[in-house]
């Protein structure tokens, strides 16, 4: 393990987190990467993400580092019992459930308004507040209704971006506002109800594309299609035309930089071309010249030379071609993990330094209920109490080995 819990920002923060899938994960593990003690909260045999298929087959291993896992049956008066005990110990509550379901269960916020007045309870929707707030919602579902997927594919052609780019930034803007409720308790000693949605999450992320249309009277094209602010901005192919290259020039000492490295003196000469909105009316001229330019050069080559000018590029790369990348496994940015069958892992860190390191790995990822017993006694259950549990099927745990009493 790389730090102790007492060393992190979010040390001494007790989260319950009751949720699946992507976006709730994701808002618990940024808490548990910070120092707080997170307590996921799965069913009885365990959180279904777990055993997810195709493109979810790797949700449960990302989004689950850093937790403890205590299984409770929600459908027991008993482990509803047990997880309000929980909860009224929290500093805050996660829950991405469909919408009205902890309420039904009675944990919902205002359920610990008298015992955990300063609880910050948090919930992951697909809408918040307003006409579609009870609706059913997926990340693809925001990404298609919220404009993204008609900026990212050609026209006709909506195409969802290439990872959960919504319910992670929707976790992402949730812990924004969990720890904005937690600064506010410093002053009011009051928690608060904070929400999340992958709805208006799209609707912020393509804003840019709103207030283009409010500047330029022209809405946005798809992203395939766009009239760039750059002349050379663009992918390349190299001397293997699989392997490519972006390479972007976006400002007039970068272009007179990359004409300098790579020998193109009449064009460095060009005076007309000097300025970045020449240089795009002049863009079906230039951008020829460059492609053939790049076709001449091994991608290596091509990079080094690129690097050299200063301006930005990049190797276009698969996900996997990360774990072989230099610059994330000098700085600690790739973690290694121990799934729950045993098997090595290597998975991206939370990218976020402080004080120069990144967050590391504390606790690996935990088979269902592992941490029951320890959660329920440090949490103020007696030994009694927790037999009584297992016994009637309430909450799931590891058995006491053979000879040994529960610790």
């Amino acid at each position: 393990m790389h730090e102790r819990d007492s060393d992190l920002p979010l040390a001494n923060i007790r989260v319950v987190e009751f949720s699946h899938m992507v976006m709730g994960p994701s808002t618990g593990l940024i808490l548990a990467d910070l120092g707080a003690e997170v307590i996921k909260v799965e069913p009885i045999g365990g959180d279904r993400t777990r055993t997810l298929l195709g493109s979810g087959a790797g949700y449960f291993p990302m989004y689950n580092r850093n937790k403890q896992s205590i299984a409770i049956d929600l459908k027991s008066p008993e482990g509803v019992a047990a997880a309000r005990r929980l909860v009224e110990q929290a500093d805050v509550l996660i829950e991405n459930f469909r919408p009205g379901a902890m309420v039904g269960l009675g944990l919902g916020p205002d359920d610990f308004s008298t015992s955990n007045p300063g609880l910050v309870y948090y919930s992951a929707k697909g809408f918040l507040t307003g006409p579609y707030e009870n609706r059913a919602a997926l990340d693809e579902v925001a990404q298609m209704m919220g404009g993204l997927a008609y900026m990212t594919g050609p026209s006709g052609r909506p195409l969802r971006a290439g990872a959960s780019v919504i319910d992670v930034t929707g976790g992402m803007f949730g812990v924004i506002g969990i720890l904005a409720a937690l600064e506010q308790r410093h002053r009011t000693g009051k928690g608060a109800v904070v929400r999340s949605s992958l709805y208006e999450t799209t609707a912020f992320l393509v804003g840019q594309h709103i207030a283009q249309l409010a500047v330029t009277g022209n809405a946005a094209r798809p992203m395939p299609e766009r009239i760039s602010a750059w002349a050379i901005y663009d992918v390349f192919e190299t001397a293997r035309p699989e392997e490519q290259v972006f390479i972007g020039v976006v400002s007039d000492s970068q272009w007179q930089a990359f004409t300098t490295v790579f020998g193109l003196d009449d064009l460095a000469a060009d005076a007309a071309l000097a300025e970045n909105n020449a240089r795009v009316l002049a863009r079906e001229t230039l951008l020829p010249r460059v492609r053939e330019l790049a076709k001449g050069f091994a991608r290596e080559d091509l990079l080094a030379k690129l690097e050299e000018s200063g301006v930005a590029f990049a190797p276009i790369a698969r996900p996997q071609d990360l774990l072989d990348d230099a610059h994330l496994n000098a700085n600690g940015a790739l973690l290694d993990l121990t799934l729950t069958d045993g098997r090595s892992v290597r998975l991206p860190a939370l990218p976020v330094e402080i004080n120069g390191a990144l967050p590391g790995v504390r606790r690996d990822l935990r088979s269902p209920g592992a941490d029951s017993r320890r959660i329920l006694r440090e949490w103020g259950f007696g030994a009694h109490e927790i037999d009584m549990l297992l016994a009637a099927g309430a909450i799931a745990g590891p058995p006491v080995p053979a000879g040994r009493a529960a610790r």
